[in-house]
């Protein structure tokens, strides 16, 4: 009588597992299928997705070949106005540079044809060295002499300009400074041009400026040029 009544407790547990695991798989199934509508297996054909593709879009067109001809009709346009451009520019350079040519071969004779200041140049000599002054001009807060030296002696002679005396018509010294003259005129030697360079606030009243220079260290001959008219 035990045993009876143990086995049908077993039956009894068995067909409540049962049960419950029939339960649980059909609301599995229906949970799965609920979360998987709409979701579809993807294409393994690669050649018909296109097919379709190109189907359903009509606006990309199909391959077009270029014609030959035309393409080298169109290159060979283009290279011949390239050139023809190059021409033209090299053509206009080519004027260019004969119109600077032209100018500055007019430059000089211009120069030329310049008539110097009146009054100039103002010039002394002494032993076959020169010193003239060819013009003056202001620039800044100076008066600027341009002045001309030339050696046609036979020795060399050296200069030192600090010992450069210049006065006004009243006799008063002035200060004055050199820039390009040499410290040396060598013998036979060409023209030499430099300027000196006189403050303007010593010449308010002056109308006449003189110049005195002597060879150094020797001091053998002296330069006066005298009556240099100051420009106004």
């Amino acid at each position: 009588m035990k045993l009876n009544s143990t086995v049908l407790l077993t039956l009894i547990l068995l067909t409540l597992m049962l049960g419950a695991g029939s339960v649980s798989a059909f609301l599995g199934f229906n949970v799965g299928s609920k979360a998987l509508k709409g979701v579809t297996s993807p294409d393994a054909r690669p050649t018909t997705k296109f097919a379709n593709s190109k189907a359903t879009s009509p606006q990309h067109g199909g391959l077009v070949f270029l014609n030959e001809q035309e393409i080298l009709k169109t290159v060979k346009a283009r290279i011949e106005g390239k050139t023809k451009a190059d021409k033209s520019r090299s053509s206009d350079d080519d004027d260019e540079d004969k119109s600077k040519k032209k100018a500055l071969e007019k430059k000089p004779q211009q120069v030329a044809e310049e008539k110097p200041q009146v009054g100039f140049p103002v010039a002394a000599q002494s032993e076959g060295i020169s010193l003239s002054v060819q013009s003056t001009r202001y620039s800044g807060a100076a008066l600027l002499l341009n002045v001309k030296m030339q050696n046609k002696g036979k020795d060399s002679v050296h200069f030192l300009y600090s010992f450069l005396d210049v006065t006004d018509d009243k006799g008063r010294t002035l200060s004055a400074s050199t820039d390009g003259l040499p410290a040396e005129l060598p013998a036979n030697g060409p023209i030499f041009s430099g300027t000196i360079s006189i403050p303007t606030a010593l010449l308010d009243d002056v109308k006449r400026l003189s110049l005195a220079l002597t060879d150094y260290p020797a001091q053998k001959l002296r330069l006066e040029v005298s009556d240099i008219p100051v420009a106004r």
